[in-house]
């Protein structure tokens, strides 16, 4: 059985993990700010501590810790979502290049928003444009740009020659748990606001909670390093998205909105805009190449089947 240590494994992310991930293969142990059970394991996401202890001999490492990017873009908390996957990736990498037996591969969280802001091909992690110089992109995207930088900077820093190392560029996973993207959407939809947002035209590129967690195995599994794409390979415009989720909800209509209402409302919802205004088309070009299929690649059949387990929850 392998061993698994899923750092910041307390959110959405590491739910669906916990969830997914075969316990007959896997062993899994939580290592977090804020223990939830007897078995996770306390770190600060800052400093050398005993938790490195947990390092030792185990297989795998994942690295999902920072502040959640779902709230107001002020600087108090610019800074936070940025110290907090800065300094977590950096002490992760002090540890282990300092540990005797280290961990075989490191998953490292990352985001699909360092690609470019597009409404024309689609982007891939072998020739994918990257984001920063758009020239219809504000410039109040460019921090979430920044952070994204700086979180791969930090893994490709780290001296771990005895660890694979694997930057998971993530669409927004669709999961089932409250306050997740799905949820608030769906929150959303059944209000009947789950219209057209700006022109509806923005890509939207996303992945089924449990092809995220099939994906993580593949990259156990594999021998592929450096930046991988984790979406789906159909992402789709933003008025179908929420055509889709409209259906899977039974929701005849949703009001459409336009870019100042949306920047009121993402205020209210302690949000900003820019998730949801940002053209993103990004697809999974070296997972495929190395054989990865996906089990919901259409969001039609994704969000009927998400739905459905919401409805039961």
């Amino acid at each position: 059985m392998k061993r698994v240590l899923i750092f910041g494994g307390t959110g959405h992310m590491g739910a669906a993990i916990k969830r997914h991930l075969d316990p007959t293969e896997y062993k899994i142990t939580v290592v977090t700010r804020n223990p939830k059970s007897a078995d996770d394991i306390h770190w600060d996401a800052r400093t050398l501590g005993p938790w490195a202890d947990a390092l030792d001999g185990a297989e795998v490492v994942m690295n999902l810790a920072g502040r959640r990017v779902h709230c107001r873009y002020n600087e108090a908390n610019k800074k936070e979502m940025m110290d907090s996957r800065i300094l977590s990736t950096r002490i992760l990498g002090e540890a282990i290049s300092q540990c005797p037996n280290p961990p075989k591969v490191w998953l490292q969280a990352s985001t699909a928003t360092l690609y470019a802001h597009t409404f024309g091909p689609a982007n891939d992690d072998i020739t994918g444009v990257m984001a920063g110089s758009e020239p219809d992109a504000p410039a109040a995207w460019k921090y979430s740009i920044e952070i994204g930088k700086r979180w791969e900077d930090e893994l490709n820093k780290a001296v771990t020659p005895n660890t694979r190392k694997v930057a998971m560029r993530t669409a927004i996973m669709m999961g089932i748990d409250k306050e997740s993207a799905l949820d608030v959407f769906s929150g959303l939809t059944r209000k009947g606001l789950g219209g057209r947002l700006a022109s509806g035209k923005q890509w939207v590129s996303w992945v089924h909670e449990l092809d995220m967690v099939r994906a993580i195995q593949f990259l156990i599994e594999s021998d592929l390093e450096g930046p991988v794409n984790i979406a789906s390979p159909n992402p789709l415009p933003q008025a179908e998205f929420a055509k889709e989720l409209r259906q899977a909800w039974g929701i005849p209509f949703g009001l459409p909105a336009t870019p100042w209402m949306i920047a009121i409302g993402a205020w209210f919802m302690d949000g900003d805009s820019e998730i949801v205004l940002k053209s993103r088309r990004v697809v999974p070009k070296r997972l495929t190449d190395a054989g990865f299929q996906f089990q919901f690649p259409e969001f039609g059949p994704a969000v009927q089947d998400l739905v459905a387990k919401m409805r039961q929850a």
